[in-house]
């Protein structure tokens, strides 16, 4: 495979230390890699080195002559907003091609599931989903090589991620990829490059895969280290007693040993084997069970945005009980979050005939904008809604990773990512017979969302939970409801649910290339019977695979294109 890009002992400093030192690597075509890491490692920034938006304080990055690279922004230019959709897309090409240009433009939106109706929006009207699909179309329609995507899937919703997960399934390109959703990673990816301990650990395995071997590697390092460490004890000891030998004797012969042995404790110190800092998350949520049949019933209950607004959906009926964890999942906008709100509301003034709660109920809220936490509140006082005790106040900082010296910090000045985990600590000192969590983990890390959902399982207490994290909703909820068409209905298996929203989203057309989107101009005979050897060549090497490494969905895909370019060409030769 040909080197689209490389790096040599690149090095990237902050105020406060090294991101990252001494890191070399090369990125081949057909490389599809995942780059995790915890808040705040340095993988933005890697991305950014990647495309020369930063230089490296030493090392360099040689990009191959035949590569063309493009980065996905996460945020559309200002001077873009007044623009639509289709002439943000153009706005990519010199100015002299965009009148040509505009066929392959309409063609790839159309591929991004945009209507017409939709390419005629202006950009600052867009939802989330379609600005996640306008920022792929801005990178694609230059035909690159490699896309770097630093979290593509931030803040959309379970129906766009699942269509983002089949369009990167589809996409023929390379991509190194930012995320911290796992299934996603899992389902697109052929490598993963976890960026820890300022040194990046490569796997030619998906997510999943490539952290179980790390942590493998871990142990294995740790045994290692247990035994090296053993020597140098064993060495440091020797050394001390020739030493005092030496004194006590004045032998010469046995103080040179005793130094030479000390020299040796040096070299093997040197190159004892380095362990791993680990992940500094701790998270335990500690919940008091209410003796009840219902913590809350809600029945011919319309939901809306807010007082006097039109309802977004209605619930015939629902109930929730200490024990039950349960997902509302549904599109952006369809209501979720003004479900948990009204919950709220009427928990602090209980006047509502639709929706009761038990007199007793002891609830908290994890709003997903985090207004509980006062902006010029110190970390410490922050938590005294919570628990009054300073005592406990105090240790629970400490305990999730919060120095003494932080604790008179303001609130304002903490990441988005440690505002979250001192929302989280309120809540895990505060006992609550009932969690509401909108959006828990937009802020959170792969070890910080397991750790939420490993704290979820072991809740006692009721929990209702708005997210579009599929691994974080299949490991620690029990019950789901699914927001769809007005109405909310009852699920009782996860990737039913998946799947039901997945059908919903719709599927990315098959040949999401930008190379086939070039190759679909009127007359071009030749780029036809290219594509369509192409996607013949792809199916057969899927079907030769072994069964459970087979994907179905897209030989479907490939098929319908197939039939459709066959058509095309015979009517062409013929």
């Amino acid at each position: 495979m040909s080197t689209l890009l490389s790096a040599q002992s690149i090095r990237v400093e902050t105020a406060f230390g090294p991101l990252f030192s001494d890191l070399s690597f090369t990125l081949k075509k057909g490389d599809r890699l995942g780059l995790i890491g915890d808040n705040g490692c340095g993988k933005s920034t890697l991305l950014k080195v990647l495309d020369g938006t930063i230089s490296p304080l030493s090392g360099m990055v040689t990009q191959a002559h035949h590569c063309l690279l493009a980065r996905v922004e996460q945020h559309l230019p200002d001077e873009l907003l007044s623009m639509t959709l289709l002439d943000a897309v153009l706005a990519q090409l010199p100015s002299a091609e965009r009148e040509t240009q505009r066929w392959r433009a309409e063609s790839l939106l159309a591929t991004m599931g945009l209507n017409e109706q939709e390419i005629a929006l202006t950009a600052a009207t867009l939802s989330g989903g379609q600005h996640t699909r306008l920022l792929l179309a801005r990178a694609l329609i230059r035909e690159p090589d490699l896309l770097l995507l630093d979290e593509p899937g931030n803040h959309l919703d379970l129906p766009t991620l699942l269509w983002l997960e089949q369009f990167l399934q589809s996409w023929s390109g390379s991509f190194v990829m930012v995320s911290h959703d796992a299934a996603l990673l899992d389902a697109v990816t052929n490598g993963t490059w976890i960026l820890r301990d300022h040194t990046l650990h490569g796997f030619a395995l998906p997510c999943t895969l490539a952290r179980k071997a790390l942590e493998e590697r871990d142990e294995s390092d740790a045994l290692r280290h247990k035994a090296e460490q053993k020597e140098i004890d064993r060495v440091t000891a020797s050394a001390k007693r020739l030493a005092t030998w030496g004194r006590v004797y004045d032998n010469e012969d046995l103080a040179r040993k005793a130094k030479q042995m000390a020299r040796q404790v040096d070299r093997l110190k040197a190159s004892q084997t380095e362990l791993t800092d680990g992940s500094q998350w701790r998270l335990a949520l500690h919940g008091e069970p209410l003796a009840a049949d219902r913590l809350l019933e809600m029945e011919n209950l319309a939901v809306s945005p807010a007082p006097g607004l039109p309802a977004l959906f209605r619930i015939p009926l629902a109930r929730l009980k200490s024990g039950d964890r349960v997902a509302v999942l549904g599109r952006n906008g369809c209501g979720k979050s003004s479900l948990l709100r009204l919950i709220w509301q009427v928990y602090h003034q209980p006047e509502h005939d639709a929706l009761r709660l038990h007199p007793r109920l002891h609830a908290g809220y994890y709003d997903q904008s985090l207004h509980q936490l006062p902006d010029e509140s110190t970390l410490f006082d922050a938590l005294e809604p919570f628990a009054p005790a300073p005592g406990d106040r105090k240790m629970a900082l400490i305990s999730a990773g919060f120095a003494f010296s932080r604790h008179g910090q303001r609130v304002a000045t903490l990441s988005g990512g440690e505002r979250s985990r001192l929302l989280f600590v309120g809540l895990s000192l505060a006992r609550f017979n009932l969690l509401m969590l909108d959006e828990p983990t937009n802020h959170l890390d792969m070890a910080g969302k397991e750790a939420l959902a490993q704290a979820l399982t072991q809740f006692s207490g009721g929990v209702l939970l708005v997210s579009h994290d599929r691994q974080l909703i299949s490991q620690s909820c029990n019950r789901f409801w699914l927001v769809e068409d007005g109405e909310l209905s009852e699920w009782h298996d996860a990737d039913a649910v998946f799947a039901r929203l997945r059908e919903r989203a719709g599927s990315p057309v098959a040949a999401v290339n930008t190379q086939s989107c070039a190759a679909a101009a009127p007359d071009d005979d030749d780029a036809l019977l290219e594509r369509l050897i192409d996607l013949e060549t792809r199916l057969e090497e899927d079907l030769a695979r072994k069964e459970k490494h087979q994907k179905p969905h897209l030989q479907a895909q490939w098929r319908d294109e197939i039939a459709r370019h066959h058509h095309h060409v015979v009517g062409r030769v013929f």
